[in-house]
């Protein structure tokens, strides 16, 4: 079986300066090479530096949340300039372009793109460290469901893992839901979909289920919506590690009749190793995916489950903590 099958390539919207755009406030760049050297080669980009965007030049002054009576307000340090608005109008002025997006790496510690724990100031003292960036906060009251994440939170092997799935999942869904599509497209894909969507919530799969079974009932652009917004909340869930467990025997299920009793333990012994924290989950998910092509197990075969993005971007190799 190959690995990462032909797909439709993601779109992921990123902060210029991630993909080493010298936007940053010092004239300078954060590259970040886990999206340079290694997811650049299987999605395209769509920078955006809404600092740059709004007319700020290079270098300028820095910015910092400040808290007003008008609320959280984008200011600039020295000169006090208040960029709140204009940096919020970016996402609006992006925003058809971003709804073709499959995900946003943001610029973490920013005060226009940060998503998480900026420091607030008033008075020119702290007086939290919950803030969200300008930008950032607009982007995802518009588009909710998008994946997003902050460049901090990717050094987290499960945050990396988890976002990269929901990037590849959300572009099959874009394709899919192109103009033109079929009832019996959505039955196709949502079948393909069961073991991965069940990892995450088998409440959202079977959710998303009901949607399906109306699909031939319905205006089509209502359960386009509906699906893509149940899919997408259910793989917004984590995959816990108990949940992976129940996804393999399912699978092994699939295929354990064409086994022998040698090949059914060892099946068994890695789901196991993994249940108890010993090997990661690419090892059980391997032996899978090798006894399902080599039997022509074709429905366990097609499981997005067992190739949900490419192998070569190494994201199921660390070892959990027990189930």
């Amino acid at each position: 079986m190959d690995s990462f099958g032909p797909g439709p390539r993601p779109r992921v919207a990123v902060s210029s300066c991630l993909l080493g755009a010298p936007v940053r406030y010092n004239g300078g760049h954060s590259r970040y090479r886990f999206l340079t050297d290694e997811l650049d080669r299987h999605v395209d980009w769509v920078p955006v530096c809404p600092e740059a965007e709004i007319g700020l030049g290079v270098p300028r002054e820095t910015l910092r949340l400040e808290r007003t009576g008008a609320g959280t307000r984008v200011v600039a340090s020295r000169s006090g300039a208040d960029h709140t608005d204009d940096l919020r109008a970016v996402a609006d002025r992006h925003l058809a372009r971003l709804r073709d997006a499959d995900g946003y790496v943001l610029k973490n510690k920013s005060p226009s793109c940060g998503l998480f724990a900026l420091p607030v100031f008033a008075g020119g003292q702290r007086v939290d460290g919950r803030g969200r960036g300008a930008f950032a906060e607009r982007l995802v009251e518009l588009l909710p469901l998008l994946p997003v994440e902050e460049q901090g939170r990717l050094t987290d092997p499960g945050l990396r893992e988890h976002f990269v799935e929901r990037v590849f999942a959300h572009a099959r869904l874009r394709a899919l839901l192109a103009p033109g599509w079929r009832p019996r497209d959505l039955v196709a894909f949502h079948a393909r979909h069961k073991v991965q969507l069940m990892a995450h919530s088998p409440d959202g799969y079977r959710e998303a289920g009901r949607i399906v079974a109306d699909a031939g009932a319905r205006p089509r652009a209502e359960v386009a919506a509906d699906y893509a917004a149940s899919f997408q909340r259910t793989l917004g869930l984590v995959a816990t590690p108990g949940r992976h467990v129940n996804a393999l025997q399912h699978l092994f299920g699939m295929v354990s009749p064409h086994l022998d009793a040698t090949r059914r333990h060892d099946v068994l012994d890695a789901i196991e190793r993994y249940r108890t924290g010993r090997v990661p989950l690419s090892v059980p998910v391997a032996l899978i995916r090798h006894h399902c092509a080599g039997e022509r197990v074709e429905w366990a075969c097609a499981q997005t489950y067992l190739d949900p993005y490419p192998d070569d971007l190494r994201l199921r190799n660390t070892v959990p903590a027990p189930a």
